[in-house]
């Protein structure tokens, strides 16, 4: 786990508090303080009453907006660099999962919310916040959703380190660490929620269809025409609902352009740029 931010007075609110050579100390001594009782204890562990697996929920699934909070990139932690994926979409991964408990119960998470060790969530380094995924735990075939908004974990040989209420209901709270797979779960909508810096463009939309069907054999062409992902992305409007076909996300400006143009050879029309 990773805080969105400290709890300690700033440098300059103390300042302003304590004047001098003697105030000097005071602030160094305060500051000290700070970074040394983030936790009030040194070492993670369960809580002292245990809980059942059928008393964790699994999390609702929903569009939720992917902000800024929390979604840092690149950031560095211990020395190593992390880029946050763009997208969750088709996301899949195998590796070891750990958990996090009492030591961080009641701290904020890199998104700035409270992290509770009882509810689904999980922090992830790479994954977008939020994203839900289906957690499986190779071991028993346990398997259910969390949502990620926090970052870690930090050991090379651990893909997701979920709460401590999830570990139990997926059976491995005992044991610290379990084989699991994670597939990020589709949600429609999601891609219309996400902050991007002004004039900068990861995605291409090659069409709009009232049916799904006619979306679904529009990206079965387009994906003919591009190595990138092509993805159907739904959304409610006022006069029904509507599938948009996408492709992306581009690394740069430069295959964005060359993409158009092959999209133009080939005939596809109404090509745009999205955010």
């Amino acid at each position: 786990m990773i805080p969105f931010r400290l709890l300690c007075p700033s440098v300059r609110a103390v300042e302003r508090a304590w004047l001098g050579r003697s105030g000097l100390v005071l602030i160094l001594l305060l500051l000290a303080s700070c970074a040394t009782d983030r936790y009030t204890i040194q070492q993670d562990r369960a809580p002292s009453v245990t809980i059942r697996a059928d008393q964790v929920p699994e999390a609702v699934v929903r569009a939720e907006p992917i902000r800024a909070a929390g979604n840092k990139s690149p950031y560095t932690v211990n020395g190593q660099t992390f880029t946050v994926l763009d997208t969750a979409h088709t996301y899949q991964e195998v590796g070891l999962a750990s958990w996090y408990g009492v030591k961080f119960h009641g701290h904020l998470t890199s998104n700035g919310e409270t992290f509770d060790m009882y509810q689904p969530t999980a922090a992830h380094r790479t994954l977008p916040i939020p994203t839900f995924v289906r957690v499986t735990n190779l071991q028993n075939q346990r398997s259910m959703i969390v949502r990620v908004n926090d970052r870690g974990p930090f050991h090379s040989d651990r893909i997701i380190d979920l709460s401590y209420g999830a570990a139990v209901k997926l059976g491995f709270a005992d044991l610290g660490t379990a084989q699991v797979r994670i597939e990020a779960v589709a949600i429609d909508g999601v891609d219309d929620f996400r902050d991007r810096p002004e004039g900068v463009y990861r995605f291409l939309q090659v069409g709009a269809f009232s049916q799904r069907q006619g979306a679904e054999a529009s990206a079965e062409k387009v994906q003919r025409l591009t190595q990138r992902p092509v993805f159907i992305s739904a959304a409610s409007l006022s006069n029904g609902p509507v599938y948009r076909v996408r492709i992306g996300p581009i690394d740069s400006g430069e295959e964005l352009a060359a993409l158009e143009l092959t999209l133009a050879e080939a005939g596809v029309s109404s090509v745009s740029r999205i955010r």
